[in-house]
């Protein structure tokens, strides 16, 4: 058994060591029963200036398949991502059996209306009969032809989420980027409670509010853009930054890098992260956190940094009647927006 205790929160945790599967997460118990390991690895390639960077030859494979070398056991990807294909690849050529491997993947907003045949269409590139955790990408949606967006009532989304995992296409459903407000209404018309919500959480943004709500109602929180700004070169995000004096002085006691501390962090917190990388070596770090624990005076030195500052603030959605965040006086530049 193995105990990790979430000092922000005052909850101790109980996590349940899957040593048969060869990985080096542990894993924890979803309110369905189905087991997930606390960390995986991200597998979206990002932004440029051009919008969402193409996914070139074995771009995505060969991380992936660095990853379950690692010991990594949980894979999050995406039909909007591009890759499904190439991390359904590395599954096969790693020889790790299926069953061991934990594959979240997630309905497209322009996927909304086609919840069925979207998440077939995943399940093939994937090369896979079933996923293990299928997201709502976002409660915003596009028309299917992607010209524009489209009003889908994510209620209608979710019954059609409840029939895959009734089907066994999905062993465990969840939401992403969806606010308190949106979970309530959801709780209080679903069948089949979410498993999961994934959204950004770093200690930038602790979303202390909403970890506190979603541990009421028993959903796990995965999170992306894990690391936050620590890695911004500007001085418009807050700190930290990697070689924040503090952080530094936390890694040189437990012979850790930055990076690994925050991640920590988080896992401590009840948080799941998924940090990417396309780095064989940083894959390889970021996995090797589960050997030390942070004390409750490093934890609440760390949540100082919590400053609410979203990394990942779509801003551009926010005509649509499902816009999940808050809003901005000057919303961001439309590069990424569906054109009408």
């Amino acid at each position: 058994m193995f105990i990790l205790s979430f000092c922000l929160l005052s909850i101790i945790y109980i996590v349940k060591c899957d040593v048969t599967d060869g990985g080096k997460a542990p894993r924890i118990q979803l309110n369905d029963g189905n087991m997930m390991p606390v960390m995986g690895l991200g597998t979206f390639l990002g932004f440029d200036e051009k919008g969402q960077k193409e996914v070139r030859e074995k771009e995505v494979e060969l991380p992936v398949l660095w990853a379950l070398k690692a010991g990594y056991r949980m894979l999050d990807t995406a039909s909007a991502y591009n890759n499904e294909e190439q991390v359904g690849k590395a599954i096969q050529r790693s020889n790790v059996p299926r069953k061991d491997v934990f594959i979240v993947t997630k309905l497209g907003s322009h996927e909304q209306r086609e919840v069925l045949s979207s998440l077939r269409a995943s399940l093939d590139r994937l090369n896979t009969t079933y996923i293990d955790l299928y997201l709502i990408h976002n409660p915003v949606a596009y028309k299917p032809d992607k010209s524009g967006y489209d009003i889908v009532d994510y209620l209608d989304t979710w019954k059609a989420m409840e029939q895959a995992k009734k089907m066994g296409l999905a062993r465990s459903i969840g939401i992403s980027n969806f606010n308190i407000t949106m979970m309530e209404r959801l709780l209080a018309h679903c069948q089949i409670k979410p498993s999961v919500l994934q959204v950004e959480v770093n200690v930038n943004l602790a979303q202390n509010k909403l970890l506190e709500f979603t541990k009421r109602e028993g959903i796990e929180v995965m999170a992306y853009a894990p690391f936050g700004s620590l890695f911004v070169k500007d001085s418009g995000p807050p700190p930290p930054r990697v070689n924040d004096p503090g952080l530094v002085k936390m890694a040189q006691k437990y012979r850790k890098t930055v990076p690994q501390i925050v991640l920590r962090y988080l896992v401590q917190r009840g948080v799941i992260p998924i940090p990417k990388s396309v780095r064989k070596e940083k894959i390889v770090e970021n996995i090797n956190i589960f050997d030390f624990e942070l004390s409750t005076e490093e934890m609440d030195e760390i949540s100082k940094f919590n400053k609410d500052y979203r990394v990942v603030w779509p801003s551009f959605w926010q005509d649509h009647p499902y816009y999940p965040f808050e809003k901005k006086d000057k919303p961001d530049p439309d590069l990424f927006k569906p054109k009408p």
